[in-house]
C-alpha cells in the first residue's frame, strides 16, 4: 500500500489509479470493515489525525479532483466530498523520498513521465499535508 504524500499531479496514471484504490481500501481499514492491512504503517498518519475518517476521506478527494481534471470518472460516492487543507504533517525529506521513489519507478515504466518530472524542483504534497523540515517518516519503509 502506497498513500502518497506528494501531490497527485505527479503521478502517472497507473499510480493515480492505484492510490485511489490504495486510499479506499484504508479507509475500509480505518472504519474496520475488515481485517487486512490494519497494522500497515502508512495508515499510522491518519490513525493519529483528529478524525481518521474525515483525513482518509480528505486525502481521497485530493485524489479525485486530480482523476477528474484528466478525464477519469472515478466514483465520488465512495467518499465524503471533504476539501481540507494542512491537517497531518508530512516532512520535506518524506516528499523527496516519495518523489525519488516515484521517479525510479517511472524511469522504467513511463520514460516520458520521468522526463517531465526530472524538471521539477519543489516537490508540492497532497493539500491535505503540511510541510515540516525533518527527517524520513518513522513508518516509510525504505527499500
Amino acid at each position: 500500500m502506497r498513500l502518497w504524500s506528494i501531490h497527485p499531479k505527479y503521478l502517472d496514471s497507473k499510480w493515480l489509479v492505484a492510490c485511489w484504490r490504495e486510499g479506499l481500501l484504508a479507509k475500509n481499514v480505518l472504519l474496520w470493515n475488515t481485517k487486512w492491512y490494519k497494522n500497515h504503517p502508512q495508515l499510522n498518519r491518519f490513525k493519529a489525525s483528529f478524525d481518521q475518517i474525515k483525513s482518509i476521506d480528505a486525502f481521497l478527494y485530493q485524489i479525485y479532483l486530480e482523476a477528474k481534471s484528466r478525464g477519469y470518472n472515478f466514483t465520488l460516492s465512495k467518499i465524503n466530498k471533504i476539501d481540507l487543507a494542512w491537517i497531518i504533517s508530512v516532512t520535506k525529506w518524506q516528499l523527496d523520498y516519495e518523489f525519488s521513489h516515484l521517479l525510479s519507478k517511472l524511469e522504467l515504466r513511463d520514460n516520458c513521465k520521468y522526463r517531465e518530472l526530472l524538471k521539477e524542483k519543489n516537490i508540492e504534497s497532497n493539500s491535505i499535508f503540511k510541510i515540516i523540515d525533518w527527517e524520513i517518516e518513522k513508518w516509510e519503509i525504505i527499500n
